[in-house]
């Protein structure tokens, strides 16, 4: 690689550096994703911040937020960051302090701001450390993931790419709040947290929510998981609200997340289960990710599935400050069960049904179509920003819980009671084969026309297919999002791969099964969903092409 002086700009020296393109710079559903020793390569990350400038245009004059999970390699790719931003004509850069920032939090600063989009760093729930995943993702204007048309753009840029543009200038003091001016260049550092708690304030009923974490009859723990959302969560329930001081724990973020897995489910925050379950005076806890967009909610000894909680979320709104003007609509991820959809039938609103992957609620948003949303993947979130947000429904939870006087456990069994019970769950192989797992998606693909009819354990297949979604905005097709084997008895199963590791294959199997039979709402979920997992079994033939006799993860 060599570089060659190009003409000055602001009175800085922008260098032209010559490059190749790095195969494999494809954005996965949430950005790109590889281990910190691909980034860390020279060029690697420039290539792909020049891509994306690329396809942005004109960034004359412009401006940019920046910000990222805090994980090994942040600091050292925000000051990478900045040199091309300014490179490419941005005069205006916006940076968390230490530059942190939480995906929800980056969401609300760009809308806030009316920036020229985002860049945010993090690999979410993956594991980090110098051997483990870094990742980088662009938000738009609306502060939404990058379309699938855009993310496409962006990797065909990657595979023609020649050179990218640098500033020659020092490092940025990243830690010191306050402006500093390089040749024109506003490098504005904010306090990460302060913006998004002031939109929670908007949104929910603090003062109620006070009172409640203030009773003596009521204790929560939130698990920053040594992530981004500790210094959020502390900020917000211990020092806006009341809570007692260490109410958050692992709330001081690490760049390897404590040497811990921040994905918030009952096995990686298991000490956070431990901890609800055996304490007689906490009633609620809750725990996000890595990047602080993903949450889990408990009561004691009381599981809340993803799926219920974005149901009694839409069935609670309108007693909620922020949504009392009523939801235009909601939407779930396919694999998400049809909690929700009973919800919006009770209510006449409407309700969609998208792939995985956030960037596709975000239209329907814009489009004043939705206000809330949520995937099975611990992910829920409204058009507050563009993004889920882990917060923001731990909030939510809390001001349901203020508002009703009930525990958790109470909310969510009144709502089965009254709509019914979506049995449901999700069991992960991780790092399976790769060319394993794609024959066997293969293989249902080509056997899906074959199945409609037949029975399996009792259960017959009424449809099967590979889910395809048409955006009713735009009319972009997304194809092969996963398949989906509906039973007639009210049953279904879904398999997909997921597209946020950056080795090996993790294959998901989801399902799930109505019922409402009042004296069959509080079985086991596994137990309930027995004869459906068995089904999944002889169909899919996991363990023959995966050599998996169990899943790695239940949830």
């Amino acid at each position: 690689m060599s570089t060659t002086s190009q003409k000055p700009n602001r009175n800085m020296n922008v260098i032209k550096v010559e490059t190749k393109p790095f195969e494999g710079q494809k954005p996965g559903t949430s950005g790109l994703r590889k281990k910190v020793s691909e980034f860390a390569q020279p060029g690697y990350l420039e290539n792909f911040v020049q891509a994306i400038f690329n396809v942005l245009g004109n960034c004359q004059d412009k401006s940019l937020v920046i910000g990222g999970d805090g994980r090994y390699f942040n600091r050292a790719a925000i000051q990478t960051i900045l040199r091309l931003a300014i490179g490419n004509g941005f005069t205006r850069l916006i940076v968390g302090q230490g530059g942190l920032l939480s995906t929800p939090a980056a969401s609300c600063l760009i809308r806030q701001y009316q920036t020229f989009g985002g860049i945010i760093l993090s690999a979410s729930h993956n594991p980090a450390g110098p051997d483990e995943d870094f990742g980088i993702k662009y938000n738009g204007e609306n502060g939404g993931p990058a379309t699938e048309a855009v993310t496409n753009q962006i990797f065909s840029q990657t595979q023609s790419l020649d050179h990218y543009l640098s500033a020659q200038i020092d490092d940025i003091d990243l830690d010191t709040l306050g402006k500093t001016q390089v040749a024109g260049v506003t490098i504005e550092i904010i306090d990460p947290v302060a913006d998004y708690a002031n939109l929670m304030e908007s949104i929910f009923d603090f003062a109620k929510i006070s009172r409640l974490l203030q009773r003596d009859d009521f204790a929560m723990c939130f698990d920053g998981m040594h992530a981004i959302t500790g210094p959020y969560a502390i900020e917000i329930l211990e020092r806006r609200l009341g809570a007692a001081a260490g109410t958050v724990i692992n709330g001081v973020p690490s760049e390897d997340f404590g040497g811990h897995h921040p994905d918030p489910n009952l096995v990686h925050a298991k000490e956070l289960v431990e901890k609800v379950n055996a304490d007689p005076a906490l009633v609620f806890a809750a725990a996000s990710d890595g990047d602080g967009d993903r949450n889990m909610v408990l009561g004691k000894n009381f599981y809340i599935n993803p799926c219920d909680s974005l149901a009694v979320l839409a069935a609670y709104a309108e007693k909620i400050p922020g949504y009392q003007q009523g939801l235009s609509g909601v939407a779930r991820s396919m694999p998400t069960s049809p909690a929700v959809d009973r919800v919006a039938t009770v209510r006449g609103i409407e309700c969609f049904e998208t792939p995985t992957g956030w960037k596709f609620f975000g239209n329907l948003m814009d489009a004043g179509r939705i206000v809330l949303c949520g995937e099975e993947s611990f992910g829920t979130g409204s058009d507050h920003v563009r993004e889920k947000d882990g917060l923001w429904a731990v909030l939510f939870w809390l001001n349901i819980l203020a508002e009703s006087g009930k525990t958790p456990q109470q909310v969510v069994t009144e709502h089965w009671q009254r709509y019914g019970r979506d049995y449901f769950t999700r069991h992960d192989f991780e790092g399976v084969d790769s060319e394993s797992a794609s024959n066997l998606v293969s293989r249902l693909r080509q056997m899906l026309p074959q199945l409609i009819g037949q029975t399996y354990v009792g259960l017959t297949v009424a449809s099967a297919d590979d889910f395809a979604y048409t955006d009713p905005i735009d009319q972009s097709v997304s194809q092969s999002q996963g398949i989906r084997i509906q039973f007639a008895e009210g049953a279904r199963i879904v398999l997909r791969l997921s597209g946020t590791e950056t080795s090996g294959a993790t294959l998901r199997l989801y399902c799930d099964r109505f019922e409402d039979a009042p004296d069959r709402l509080q079985m086991d979920p596994q137990q309930a969903l027995a004869e459906v997992l068995q089904a999944a079994d002889q169909i899919a033939q996991i363990q023959q092409f995966t050599g998996r006799s169990a899943p790695d993860v239940i949830t």
